[in-house]
């Protein structure tokens, strides 16, 4: 094969790849209800963001599983009407995911947990009950996060990196971290990684 076709090839490739991701762009993750906050800072990447309580359907995680341990079948069963009142709840985004660490009676313990958010007009009726006893409904406090923004499929290293770097930003910029790190994810796993929307969140006082 000819340099220039081989050119034309990886210019034809990328065009197609290119056009696929602002198809799912702009039909299906915008399809989606989203998570409401308010941008209050930006700094690049980095945003500082003001969250309104939400209402989440969540389960357990094992840390690091990203879902692929049953925590994902069982939030996609209670939207998709096993819950008290077999009713079907619209997909949200984004996925929040987080990993809380607690003392046990011989030694740290990290849990995990993944929720995903209940949409609005729901959250403001009578929300369908889970009929899993590992499901429950549950708030996530109003509150002020730190926000970084990255790429890519999730990888332990790239999130410690991520999470070290916005720490250090927080502290550059007088904001005092409380708690422990969430992530967000917007898309599902068949989307590249190069095209995938994650986020790290930290709350901040």
């Amino acid at each position: 094969m000819s340099f220039k076709l081989v050119m034309n090839w990886i210019a034809v490739s990328a065009l197609v790849i290119a056009g696929g991701y602002f198809v799912w762009k702009f039909t299906f993750r915008s399809a989606y209800e989203s998570a409401d906050y308010l941008v209050v800072e930006s700094d690049g990447g980095i945003q500082i963001r003001d969250y309104p309580e939400l209402l989440l359907v969540a389960t357990s995680m094992q840390p690091g599983s990203g879902g692929n341990d049953g925590s994902f079948g069982r939030l996609f069963q209670y939207i998709s009407g096993k819950n008290d009142q077999n009713k079907k709840v619209a997909m949200t985004t984004p996925v929040f995911m987080e990993t809380r660490h607690d003392r046990g009676p011989d030694d740290r313990q990290s849990k995990g947990q993944m929720g995903f958010v209940i949409p609005r007009k729901i959250a403001e009726q009578k929300v369908p009950g889970p009929t899993n006893d590992q499901v429950r409904v549950r708030k996530r406090p109003a509150g002020r996060f730190g926000v970084i923004r990255f790429a890519g499929n999730i990888a332990d290293q790239k999130l410690a990196d991520k999470e070290v770097f916005l720490r250090q930003w927080l502290t550059d910029h007088n904001y005092k971290a409380v708690g422990e790190v969430e992530l967000a994810g917007y898309d599902p796993p068949w989307i590249p990684g190069l095209f995938r929307r994650n986020e790290i969140l930290i709350r901040v006082e």
